[in-house]
């Protein structure tokens, strides 16, 4: 089971990074963008249960921990805002939707690292 919950975390790494950076180099946010934040957030979503699994299913309080869940609650949000400015179809929003991408991909990337960190010194 650990092996997959490492997949489905680095799946989430390769959506939401393709994701985010796809948008920003294309300048504007587009379905396929939307598509990939919400893939990215399904697969850490997966990984997360998993390794919450693997750890018995009990709710520490730590630093990854913490950051894990605002980060999830981060993409949650993410991915919804994104959906609805689609929905609404503003060239302005979708033109400046990344710096609001970049911004939740950089705190995802805190419990990502810490995780890969805590993983290597647990071994």
């Amino acid at each position: 089971m650990l092996l997959i919950a490492i997949v489905f975390i680095s799946l989430a790494l390769v959506f939401y990074t393709t994701g985010v950076f796809g948008e920003k180099l294309s300048g504007s946010l587009k379905i396929w963008n939307l598509l990939t934040f919400w893939f990215g957030l399904a697969c850490d979503t997966t990984g997360t249960t998993l390794m919450g699994k693997l750890a018995g299913d009990v709710l520490t309080v730590s630093f990854h921990s913490v950051t894990g869940l605002a980060a999830i609650v981060l993409m949650a949000i993410h991915a919804i805002w994104a959906t609805v400015v689609l929905l609404r179809g503003s060239e302005k929003s979708k033109r400046n939707f990344h710096k609001f991408s970049i911004f939740v991909w950089l705190i995802w990337l805190i419990p990502y690292v810490s995780g890969m960190i805590f993983g290597v010194v647990m071994q």
